[in-house]
């Protein structure tokens, strides 16, 4: 079989150190693992790489990083004029090595090179980059990954994730690689002689924090009572602790108070099963102090602090907010305030993905902001903004996504925890000030717009029979899908693939002005949907619910029963072979 000739390949080659062979003799007797490690290539897409950590070509090591690298690097060579890349790296196990590893290929290839000193949170690398000039910049972060994952992510020179054209001339490059012989490298110390290995250091972090701080909109506010607000954060082991300590500090939050056991980086998360403040197992730890100090607000950051998670008080008890729930908020702070302020510039958007809330678009509609949906990852909300900067024909407000990413302002273009929380901290203060809590601010908005209840279910499934499984899945939902869940017809069917939009009511189709993608969403009658599509950088598929009413348990059991009818839909599906 091909992938044992490639593991005897790994196991006799002269480029592999000792280390990575002993891992390879231990599985000589698992056809299982050896048939999952090397299989495939670890793929590289818009999201670059990310999987386990270990040996194989379909897992991260250094060996992928540095064929995905030397790809790149010829890419960059073969598109610019001398051109310059930015690294960041996050806690993770092994992502200061992969950083390294990364910067010394690039250096090889005659790139230069900006390394951060130290673990930076990946919307740094994403201001570093626009800062610098670079063409191109990469993060080492697998996210709110398990500990056992790490990933590659790459930038391009807007400052936003790579979207799908680029990524494929890229990995056009990556291919022709060979993993061993073909990637070139060079000592540290020669990189740095040459002025091809630069170190990013406080000059960058400060200006960074000072564009942060110049977003928030009720300055005087800020200036005469931000001491007033109690804030419990936790960094969950990752990146986010100094640049987040730093910029409530210097904006006057003074009464912040870090979660002890999870303040340092740590890639093996101790005291997390995963480190994601989408969980709320998450903020246990935090959750304990803040009945003890009783904050007005309760945040926390992923490992490459991208992502954040809000906790608040309601009336006994401290709760979790949703992505949908916390973007709401915000949006509606957003709008309200620079309304208020007369700052409301003359064109103003909020970008959102095809998967988030439509409950913003309500809010919007009051204030004259227009709403548009891109597909389903950050990296299309930053190409948009792009759009506008170059066009001038909208005016970027606010962007959010239900995975707990945010963003506001140009001067980054992923999304950002930093700039999050800083709105989260002063859209917490003024609702302080008028006697609410952040849950009782949500509560009115519901109360006025309607009860919308959403959900994602994650069905991982490993290795090439997951896969299978998967493409099982989405080929029946594609073709084969029933016209009805719980006697309600489905009205319109998009298919992002395809770029086709179905009316099944009037019978007409329409084209999505949107990049292709293999994702399926069905809108239903009564305004409920649901939405399948693959991971792009895990084996798994990912089902997101939405129903609404203005009856908030009428919401609630709509969404119960969409979400039955369409599991046993998908789990049955699976099991069709196309």
């Amino acid at each position: 079989m091909y992938h044992y000739n490639i593991y005897e390949e790994w196991l006799s080659s002269k480029f592999i150190d000792d280390k990575t062979k002993n891992e390879l003799i231990l599985i000589k007797n698992s056809e299982t693992e050896i048939t999952d490690r090397f299989y495939k290539d670890l793929e590289f897409g818009t999201g670059g790489l990310r999987g386990l950590m270990g040996a194989g070509t379909n897992r991260m090591n250094l060996y992928t990083v540095g064929k995905a690298t030397e790809g790149l690097a010829q890419y960059l060579n073969s598109t610019y004029k001398e051109p310059s890349v930015a690294i960041a790296y996050d806690s993770r196990n092994m992502s200061k090595e992969f950083s390294e590893k990364a910067a010394l290929t690039l250096c090889a290839n005659g790139i230069k090179c900006y390394l951060f000193e130290d673990l930076r949170p990946t919307p740094m690398l994403s201001y570093a980059l626009r800062q610098l000039h670079c063409n191109a910049g990469i993060v080492i972060t697998a996210s709110h990954n398990p500990k056992e994952y790490n990933g590659y992510k790459v930038y391009g020179e807007d400052g936003g994730q790579i979207t799908d054209t680029k990524a494929k001339d890229i990995f056009k490059y990556i291919n022709n690689v060979k993993v061993f012989e073909g990637v070139k490298t060079i000592s540290k110390a020669l990189a740095i002689e040459n002025n091809l290995l630069n170190i990013i250091g406080e000059d960058i972090d400060s200006s960074y924090i000072d564009k942060v701080k110049n977003l928030s909109i009720r300055k005087d506010m800020i200036k005469e009572n931000a001491k007033n607000l109690k804030i419990v954060y936790t960094p969950i082991h990752g990146s986010g602790n100094i640049p987040m300590r730093k910029m409530l500090k210097e904006l006057g939050y003074t009464d912040v108070h870090v979660v002890k056991k999870q303040e340092d980086p740590n890639g093996n998360f101790p005291t997390v099963e995963y480190p994601n403040p989408e969980d709320p197992k998450s903020f246990e730890l935090a959750i304990k102090m803040a009945y003890e100090i009783k904050p007005d607000i309760i945040f926390g950051t992923d490992p490459d602090c991208d992502r954040i998670g809000v906790v608040v008080f309601d009336k006994e008890e401290y709760k979790s907010l949703s992505g949908n729930e916390i973007g709401i908020l915000l949006s509606n702070y957003i709008m309200e305030s620079l309304k208020e302020s007369s700052l409301m510039p003359k064109n103003p958007i909020i970008l959102k993905t095809i998967v988030t809330t439509d409950l913003v678009k309500r809010i919007a509609k009051d204030y004259n902001v227009e709403v548009m949906d891109v597909l389903t990852g950050f990296k299309y909300i930053g190409e948009k903004i792009t759009e506008f900067e170059d066009s001038k024909e909208k005016d970027f407000i606010f962007a959010f996504e239900e995975s707990y990413g945010y963003l506001a302002g140009d001067f980054v273009r992923d999304k950002d925890a930093i700039i999050t929380a800083m709105l989260i901290s002063e859209m917490a203060l003024y609702y302080k000030e008028k006697g609410k809590t952040l849950f009782d601010a949500l509560l009115e908005i519901y109360k006025q717009y309607g009860y919308y209840k959403e959900k994602l279910i994650s069905i991982e499934l490993q290795g090439k029979e997951g896969q299978e499984k998967i493409e099982n899945c989405i080929d029946y939902l594609r073709h084969s899908m029933k016209p009805t869940i719980n006697n309600i017809s489905i009205v319109k069917k998009l298919d992002y693939k395809t770029g086709i939009e179905k009316d099944l009511i009037k019978i007409e189709e329409k084209t999505i002005d949107l990049p292709r993608s293999n994702v399926l969403k069905f809108i239903l009658k009564d305004e409920s949907w649901f939405v399948v599509r693959p991971s792009g950088t895990e084996p798994k598929i990912k089902i997101y619910i939405s129903a609404w009413s203005y009856d908030i348990f009428e919401a609630e059991e709509r969404i119960v029963k969409l979400e039955n009818s369409i599991m046993d839909i998908v789990n049955n599906a699976m099991d069709v072979e196309a």
